[in-house]
């Protein structure tokens, strides 16, 4: 079962997010963690002057991208497996775009450098990511399972795997890469699942570094006491509207020289 969304007024979609880049239509743009490729299929439409290339770490994201949008349908759009981290691009593009992927990194000053070497000078970037404070609550429950004796031989030597960071870190970084920003900033995000159901299907898609490490036999179970007890702290009723309090951190910034 599938997680189902009733958008906050507060969201930023993706199609709002391309629509502030407001492209000319002759643009050479790069796609940060592009996944399946819809969100750089619709830039591609946006720019039939320019390019689009989209990049993920994952192959099989990359294969996907490929089989749902081909050359025929977009002569402009391209996929590449590469990792963000490791960007080998020297002034190629005039934009670089990135939605709800680099939050999956941890280490973001050299994907800044990257992303700063991949830019012509004049070029900019718009990102949006998971930020400080993202899904607090739901992390604070999940760090009280990991103590509980029926799940903590499963988290033995875990490691936070997500990059949530505040613009007092971002802005740092920025600068050192050598930008000039124009925003760097938090915008809050009410999720809102439907019901317990949805938020079980959420938890399911959505936080594999976790469940994953839980074996298969012991999983719903896992993810069924996450929910309920994620529930009972937040003050929500199951059979209710569900609340889940996230935080996107969004950064626009330019490279003059």
């Amino acid at each position: 079962m599938t997680s189902q969304y009733k958008p906050s007024m507060k969201k930023y979609a993706w199609r709002e997010l391309i629509a502030r880049l407001k492209l000319a239509g002759n643009e050479d743009v790069l796609d940060l963690g592009c996944g399946d490729g819809k969100v750089s299929a619709e830039i591609a439409g946006y720019v039939p002057g320019g390019s689009v290339l989209g990049v993920d770490n994952s192959e099989e994201m990359i294969a996907l991208a490929g089989q749902k949008h081909s050359r025929a349908e977009h002569p402009n759009l391209s996929f590449l497996w590469m990792d963000a981290a490791k960007l080998s691009f020297e002034g190629q593009f005039d934009v670089v775009f990135s939605n709800a992927a680099l939050h999956w990194i941890r280490d973001h000053q050299p994907v800044l450098r990257g992303i700063y070497r991949s830019l012509r000078p004049g070029g900019h970037i718009l990102l949006q990511m998971g930020g400080k404070g993202n899904t607090a609550q739901i992390l604070s429950v999940l760090e009280e399972m990991q103590a509980q004796e029926e799940w903590q031989a499963y988290f033995r030597d875990f490691a936070f795997p997500y990059g949530f960071y505040g613009p007092e870190d971002y802005t740092r970084w920025l600068y050192e890469a050598g930008f000039e920003i124009q925003r760097v900033e938090l915008i809050p995000k009410d999720m809102q699942p439907a019901g317990q159901s949805g938020l079980e299907g959420w938890l399911r898609t959505t936080w594999l570094p976790y469940t994953q490490r839980v074996p298969e036999g012991k999983r719903e179970a896992f993810i069924a006491e996450l929910a309920g007890k994620y529930l009972r702290s937040s003050g929500q009723a199951p059979g209710g509207v569900v609340h889940v309090a996230m935080m996107r951190l969004e950064v626009q910034a330019s490279r003059i020289h």
